[in-house]
Parts: C-alpha cells; sequence; structure tokens
C-alpha cells in the first residue's frame, strides 16, 4: 500500500495535530488525486473535522496541486492540470497532506500566472471576502470599517472594496497601517488604543455606513462607530443586539468554490487583486505556521510549501 505523510487530528477528544504516515486516499469515479504542492494555513484548520469523521483526521481546507490520478466519470480536467481546490469538511480528509482526493466539484483550474503558493492562498479568505461584500451590499461612495484588517480576509476585502468605489477605514497594529493604506484604505487606527472609535468619529462624524466584524469579539466595538440605521456583518458568528437600528447580520455563503475562485484569478491577473502572504513554511514547519495563524496577529496569509527547504 502506497503511502504518504500527512499532518492529522489524532482523535474527536483532543485537538491535538501531528504529522504521521497514511495510506495516499483511494479515488471515486468522480474524483480526482492531487498531488499538493501548497495549502493554505487557516485559523480554524485544526478545528474542521466533520461530525461523523474517523481518525487520524488529515486537517486542512484549501491548496494547490497537479492531478495526477482521475476517476472516468471526471470531465473538465486532464491529467497534469494545475489545479485549486478545497477539501473542507471531507470524510476523505483535508489537504494538509502529500496528496489529497477530491471531487471536481471542488476543483478550479490554475492559469500559469499565478503560483501554487498564490494558488492556496484564494479558496478560504477569498471567498469569505466576496461573500463577506455581497452581504453587505455596499454602493459606491459608501465607508467601510474593517475590523481585523491586516489579516488575510481584511487584506482582500480593502481590495475588493476599493476597486467597488467602497472607502474603507481598517483597524490593526500600528506597524501595519501603512500596509493597509498601500492596499487601498482610506484611513487605519490601532485598535489597542483607548481613542480609536474617536478617530473614527472625527474621520465620519455620523459614523461609517457598514462594518465588518471578522475576529470574534469585535462586533460589539464595530456597531459602535457604525451610524444609526447601519449595517454590522460578522464573519465569526459573534451573537450581539441591535443598537440604534443597526442591523446586524451573519455572512451568508452565497457562492460555490468555484464561482468565487474564478471570480479571484480572474482580479489577479487583471491585477486588480494582490494576495498579501506574510510568510511560506516548508511542510516539516506546518505546525508552526498553524500556531502563528491561531495568534489572530499574522499580516494577510500564511502558506506552507512543499518545495520549501
Amino acid at each position: 500500500m502506497e503511502k504518504m505523510k500527512a499532518y492529522v487530528r489524532t482523535s474527536a477528544s483532543t485537538q491535538e495535530v501531528e504529522l504521521q504516515e497514511l495510506a495516499i486516499p483511494k479515488i471515486t469515479e468522480a474524483e480526482v488525486l492531487v498531488e499538493i504542492q501548497a495549502f493554505g494555513v487557516g485559523m480554524h484548520d485544526r478545528y474542521v473535522v466533520p461530525p461523523n469523521a474517523t481518525f487520524p483526521y488529515v486537517i486542512g481546507s484549501e491548496a494547490a496541486g497537479v492531478i495526477i490520478k482521475m476517476g472516468s466519470e471526471v470531465s473538465g480536467f486532464g491529467l497534469g492540470d494545475r489545479v485549486i481546490l478545497s477539501s473542507s469538511f471531507q470524510l476523505k480528509g483535508g489537504c494538509w497532506a502529500q496528496y489529497a482526493a477530491v471531487s471536481c466539484e471542488m476543483l478550479v483550474a490554475m492559469p500559469h500566472s499565478i503560483s501554487f503558493i498564490q494558488g492556496a492562498a484564494i479558496p478560504v479568505a477569498g471567498k469569505t471576502a466576496l461573500e463577506s461584500l455581497r452581504t453587505l451590499d455596499l454602493k459606491p461612495g459608501n465607508t467601510l470599517f474593517v475590523a481585523g484588517a491586516s489579516g488575510a480576509i481584511g487584506t482582500i476585502v480593502i481590495q475588493l472594496a476599493k476597486n467597488r468605489g467602497i472607502r474603507v477605514i481598517g483597524s490593526a497594529s500600528s506597524k501595519n497601517h501603512p500596509h493597509l493604506l498601500l492596499l487601498g484604505a482610506e484611513k487605519a487606527v490601532d485598535y489597542s488604543i483607548a481613542e480609536w472609535k474617536d478617530q473614527i468619529k472625527q474621520w465620519m462624524p455620523e459614523g461609517v455606513d457598514a462594518a465588518l466584524a471578522i475576529h470574534r469579539g469585535t462586533s460589539k466595538d464595530s456597531m459602535d462607530i457604525v451610524k444609526t440605521g447601519g449595517k454590522v456583518v460578522t464573519v465569526s458568528g459573534d451573537k450581539v443586539d441591535s443598537e440604534r437600528e443597526t442591523k446586524v447580520e451573519q455572512m451568508q455563503h452565497q457562492l460555490s468554490i468555484q464561482e468565487a475562485v474564478n471570480m479571484l484569478i480572474q482580479d489577479m491577473v487583471e491585477k486588480k487583486l494582490h494576495l498579501v502572504i506574510e510568510n511560506v513554511y516548508s511542510f516539516e514547519q506546518a505546525l508552526d505556521a498553524l500556531e502563528k495563524t491561531e495568534t489572530g496577529h499574522a499580516r494577510g496569509k500564511l502558506v506552507v510549501s512543499m518545495e520549501e527547504a
């Protein structure tokens, strides 16, 4: 039996992740086997496990690689194709491994102008950013506050919003402010100082039209700087009560992974979107990357590359 190296959750009762040697997954007639070249690192990767999963369970939900085996019912792809893939909540496991089996519905063709590292960084943060903006439903000229703007989702949101004529103010540590302004934010505030809400009110006295609360615990503060009758969209699922006729809404999943990634690829090809990747780790350093992401202080995305020394 052919083996591969993979990062796995060892049981349902613990969140421990370790590197193990497992059998390479077998594919059905509707699946392909992808040789993973790079995978994205997400804050929830160790927790995203199907309720009926068997252990050890390979973690991870986004990657890029090359198709090396195909089922007879697969169409639209060929052996050797470069692809971006999503493997979230698959019973067969995720993509923190040398190989992953996925259905063709979870594949997106990747142009040669995009690297495997870039491709691996797109699916989760990119899809979330697109769906957040759709849920916000803002118009050109509207103002948007992004709480946690320097992370993987926030750095994409800033650019997509600017491309749509939306004026953005973002919160981040002061060292990341120049970076937010470079991406297209009009103003940046430091969430660690007491006066940050006052700074926003100086910029927009009546409050901003809407806010995007990416991290857990940021929705209430976001509501404080939204104007009466505005909207707060939460990504994390924060439960907060509406105030001053402010609408609080959970981000809505509206796009398939193929729709979302293809839209983002087009923006990248046209140089309208730059993926912020703070660091690229080797396969052996993957747990370091996971722990760094879980701090919530990464700038942009972290990616693991199989080619990194």
